[in-house]
């Protein structure tokens, strides 16, 4: 007897299955690209808003503890003043790279490979767009949050394998 039917010729004719992981990063990138494109957009209307708000702060700051000048201290307030400076740019970049990880993902869930890589340049592109717009963003405490792209671009690449 001929034993054809293993079990990769029984599903020659099924649709494959998106994985639980990256059914999970997906839907998780999606979220958090509906709070980039609102952050962008909030950023791009009232950053001038804040910065005054900031700079009015400044001198309760004197007597405010270490931790709480890393928050508000000089260094955000000079990377607040690149952000408005340069608020349109800014905002660009922010919209493409929401548009090239929402694309990315979406093809991720059809397990198409070209999605990976379209979602990260759409996230590796804000990275780009602060050295260039706001170098001083990398000397703040804010840049300990690269730690969640860095996260999402490791567990990406591992699930890299499941698509085609």
């Amino acid at each position: 007897m001929n034993q054809e039917n293993t079990a990769d010729n029984l599903n020659i004719g099924e649709e494959k299955k998106l994985p639980t992981g990256l059914n999970v990063l997906t839907i998780l990138t999606l979220i958090w690209c509906a709070y980039e494109l609102y952050s962008g957009v909030n950023n791009f209307i009232s950053g001038k808003k804040a910065l005054e708000e900031i700079e009015k702060n400044q001198e309760k700051l004197e007597n405010a503890p270490a931790w709480a000048k890393k928050f508000a201290g000089p260094e955000v307030q000079e990377m607040m003043t690149k952000a408005v400076e340069n608020k349109v740019p800014l905002l660009i970049i922010s919209l493409v790279a929401v548009g090239l990880c929402v694309f990315g993902a979406l093809q991720m869930r059809k397990l198409k490979k070209e999605g990976y890589y379209l979602w990260l340049v759409g996230e590796i592109l804000p990275w780009i767009g602060s050295a260039i717009f706001i170098p001083i963003f990398y000397n703040t405490v804010f840049a300990y949050f690269m730690v969640f792209p860095i996260l999402f671009i490791i567990l990406y690449t591992v699930q890299r394998k499941h698509l085609s």
